[in-house]
């Protein structure tokens, strides 16, 4: 359940895939609910040669490593009805919101809202704060307060049933997010630079059938 807290080497290799298309390998779960009841079904499995958030019960697939500046692009599709999923940069302390969310910027992937960003005990700044986040008074990253930045297009989804490419760009304390090809979202000055990558599952399946990891100059 613990993540691993000390940064470890990308890789002599410039890409690698975090998904080998048979098994979770580099990988964990933090799924409270497996804290009362280790039997419970399984959030993640792989199907079919895809790694699959089952969306319940809710938690998160954590990478191993602890990665920086790098572009992760990822493909996905909702199998089933759309909801809502997303990925997590510069995951550290596990838990930490609500006992549930690891510290971290989340990536929105919930339908009709790719690319928004959630501040998870972790903060970011984008162009036209208060437009995007809304009262500034009540900015913050912790419970109850104004977490969600706004993305800049909510028409960049492809169909539902067809397969969305999000592209996440982390390089020194900036983030930049492109769904389809189209830039959603850009911030900077981000409190962390490096951290783990972790998947959630939060109430609807989800497919991904390409996590790609390509490193960055620094």
């Amino acid at each position: 359940m613990l993540f691993a807290m000390l940064a470890q080497p990308f890789s002599s290799l410039a890409q690698k895939s975090l998904f080998d298309g048979k098994s979770l390998k580099g990988w964990h779960v933090d799924v409270p609910a497996k804290d009362k009841d280790p039997n419970i079904a399984p959030s993640f499995v792989v199907r079919n040669g895809l790694l699959v958030s089952m969306g319940e019960p809710r938690g998160h697939l954590i990478t191993d490593k602890v990665y920086e500046n790098y572009r992760l692009e990822v493909e996905y599709r909702f199998a089933g009805k759309p909801g809502n999923c997303g990925v997590l940069v510069h995951a550290s302390t596990p838990r930490a919101l609500y006992q549930m969310f690891p510290k971290s910027i989340e990536v929105q992937m919930q339908h009709l809202d790719a690319g928004d960003f959630w501040c998870i005990q972790e903060d970011i700044s984008v162009p036209n704060m208060e437009e995007r986040r809304g009262d500034k008074t009540k900015w913050g990253v912790s419970e109850g307060k104004g977490r969600r930045i706004k993305n800049l297009t909510d028409d960049s989804e492809k169909p539902l049933g067809e397969w969305n490419t999000m592209v996440i760009e982390c390089h020194k304390n900036s983030i930049k997010v492109w769904v389809n090809g189209i830039l959603v979202n850009e911030g900077t000055n981000c409190t962390a630079d490096h951290g783990q990558i972790a998947l959630q599952a939060e109430g609807a399946e989800v497919e991904f059938r390409k996590l790609v990891l390509k490193k960055l100059k620094s």
